[in-house]
């Protein structure tokens, strides 16, 4: 199954370490994801820029609202996710517990929905895979 592991932490924490403490924990990260590849649960994982660059988009009465910054002000700000297999639940928190901002922050684990499409709607190189296996 499918989890995806969106990664909260405090982006003031992150500005007030050492360059020696900031390069550590990113050392971690790149071992972290590395097992994960190695081990096969890696399908994706992305960091995001910092919260000031975000601009929440909203679609009212037919009209286009942005704004800049996040949706909401929190103390902890999405900074990153990673997308594994896991067999299960206890197996995804026990990935999740392993990334180096569960120290300084949060991990939310959730299941990926799988929407399952007719074969009319796939983009024709699936349909032909999904033709051909």
């Amino acid at each position: 199954m499918k989890y995806v592991l969106l990664i909260y932490d405090d982006e003031k924490v992150w500005e007030t370490m050492s360059p020696d403490e900031s390069g550590a924990m990113m050392g971690e990260y790149f071992a972290f994801t590395k097992d994960i590849q190695d081990k096969g649960s890696y399908r994706a994982g992305e960091a995001l820029q910092p919260i000031a660059t975000a601009t929440t988009v909203r679609v009212r009465g037919g009209k286009l609202q942005t704004t800049d910054g996040p949706f909401a002000e929190t103390r902890e700000q999405l900074g990153g996710f990673y997308l594994v297999d896991a067999e299960n639940l206890d197996e995804a928190i026990a990935v999740a517990a392993r990334i180096p901002s569960a120290r300084i922050g949060s991990i939310e684990v959730r299941p990926v929905v799988v929407f399952e499409r007719p074969e009319a709607q796939l983009p024709a190189s699936e349909a032909r895979a999904t033709a051909t296996a």
